[in-house]
């Protein structure tokens, strides 16, 4: 089950380090507006704010491998889990202020990895 578990957290991080790039590199790009709905002339405006969000997507992406590299088995599961944790909580704010759409994509599937590294 922890292979499960591991599988799951690692699917999560990469989508933050998906996110990261979105933000930070593809903002006002055509695959970054297509992404977002956005339109160039809110993307101009908006570039230095997305690349800060970018920034912590890459914040999370970055603590949850540090959980799936860490030795200590113990430690481990309390890194992922709070890093998890704190998708799960920036998902359901995302869903709540900007679209629930977050909800599916960012805290589902942190949630289902939380789960499954509960279960094991």
């Amino acid at each position: 089950m922890i292979w499960i578990a591991n599988i799951l957290v690692a699917l999560v991080a990469a989508l933050h380090a998906y996110f990261l790039i979105l933000e930070m590199l593809l903002w006002d790009k055509p695959q970054g507006l297509k992404v977002f709905r956005n339109t160039p002339e809110k993307a101009a405006i908006t570039k230095v704010l997305a690349a800060n969000q970018g920034l912590y997507n890459g914040f999370l992406a970055a603590g949850l491998v540090w959980g799936l590299v860490h030795g200590n088995p113990a430690f481990a599961f309390q890194i992922k889990a709070f890093f998890l944790l704190c998708v799960i909580v920036a998902g359901a704010y995302g869903a709540a202020t900007v679209s629930t759409r977050i909800l599916i994509v960012q805290a589902l599937p942190a949630a289902l990895a939380l789960l499954a590294l509960f279960l094991t």
